[in-house]
């Protein structure tokens, strides 16, 4: 007999012993590691704890101090002697507010993106005054991080569109998943962004992650997410009231080609790419339906 005829008919003789033990293993390096992982979770949740807390309890500040802050020598993003003014805009009765706010709500409810534009130029002095609006907006300390580039030079458009479609043919067919793919037919988006250099200008928002001082220094940025988002909006709202219409264009991969495009520096992001313009005249949008009051609406 064989050394493996041997092992089968060791087996088949002793199979319940042999099984037992297999099961009895099994149980053991399952509750071995459960117990490993259990040690593992609690000393990643008191890590965590001792992360947001700090070791003498008390919370963790959300922007630390940079190491070589000198407290005798901290500058406030705007001088701590700045004057208080009063503030008194325009009283308004109910009767008012109430129509303005009907107003406004049926103005943006038209508000569409479109992915076809007129190549008609817009006036220089209206681009001024959309990004003077979006400067309006609150931010962290007044820290303003935002910075909007505008684009209507037709080869700078051009390098852009390349861009942009070099790495939405990646997007598409790599990078993003296949639900989000699906997600996007109803609106027949594709790596071709011909509206790039269709639309007669390009607005392209980027955060500044933080600026600098005038001795140097960083100068820090809080909320600079937020505030640009902030910004954005309001550049759409106002967009929208002066009759023009927006793509908002998110330049998935692009962050760098295109701040090295347009010579940006480094402490700056990429948000948002804004096609703007007006629409062209065989322009077609889905027919959507907005969520109801109801199910946006909580009152308490």
């Amino acid at each position: 007999m064989n050394v493996i005829s041997l092992a089968i008919w060791t087996l088949e003789k002793n199979c319940f012993i042999v099984y037992t033990a297999l099961i009895v293993c099994f149980i053991a390096f399952t509750l071995f590691h459960k117990n490993k992982l259990e040690v593992y979770y609690r000393e990643a949740a008191k890590k965590e704890k001792l992360a947001r807390t700090g070791t003498s309890g008390r919370a963790v500040r959300d922007f630390p101090d940079n190491g070589d802050d000198d407290p005798d020598f901290l500058i406030s993003a705007i001088p701590e002697d700045t004057a208080q003014i009063p503030y008194k805009p325009q009283k308004r009765s109910d009767d008012e507010i109430l129509r303005r706010s009907r107003e406004y709500y049926e103005l943006m409810a038209e508000r569409r993106t479109v992915r076809s534009f007129s190549p008609e130029p817009i006036p220089q002095e209206v681009l001024d005054n959309l990004i003077k609006t979006a400067g309006t907006s609150p931010s962290g300390a007044h820290t303003e991080p935002w910075t909007f580039v505008v684009v209507q030079d037709p080869e700078t458009k051009a390098a852009i569109r390349s861009i942009v479609e070099e790495e939405e043919e990646l997007n598409y067919n790599k990078r993003m998943s296949r639900q989000w793919v699906t997600d996007l037919k109803p609106f027949a988006t594709k790596p071709v962004k011909p509206y790039l250099s269709d639309a007669p200008a390009l607005v392209l928002v980027f955060r500044q992650t933080h600026s600098w001082r005038a001795d140097g220094k960083k100068r820090m940025h809080y909320y600079s997410e937020i505030s640009t988002a902030i910004a954005a909006g309001i550049l759409l709202a106002a967009i929208q009231y002066c009759g023009l219409v927006a793509l908002t264009s998110t330049p998935l991969n692009c962050n760098a080609r295109l701040r090295d495009l347009l010579s940006r520096p480094v402490n700056e992001r990429l948000e948002l790419l804004l096609p703007v313009g007006r629409p062209h005249e065989d322009t077609t949008v889905p027919d959507l339906q907005r969520k109801m009051l109801d199910d946006i609406l909580v009152r308490v």
